[in-house]
């Protein structure tokens, strides 16, 4: 299982673009914890990967996450 780590820093408020409740989940857990892979976000967010994998496509076409070798991040 991957070990989670709180962090301290100050989040940005989400992009107003982002509609769906699991778009947001899923763009927070990713600012938050500076990228993940999407079978870290489906065991972590409890998602299905089909889920997490459409909403990862939609993210990175309105161009607020990009892939980064394995992991997603956010755009900055």
């Amino acid at each position: 299982m991957m070990e989670q780590q709180l962090t301290t820093t100050q989040l940005e408020p989400l992009p107003t673009e982002i509609d769906s409740p699991q778009a947001k989940l899923v763009y927070l857990y990713l600012e938050a914890s500076g990228g993940a892979t999407a079978s870290d976000l489906n065991e972590v967010l409890a998602m299905k990967k089909i889920g997490v994998l459409s909403v990862l496509n939609c993210l990175t076409q309105e161009g607020l996450v990009e892939k980064n070798g394995a992991e997603y991040v956010p755009c900055n």
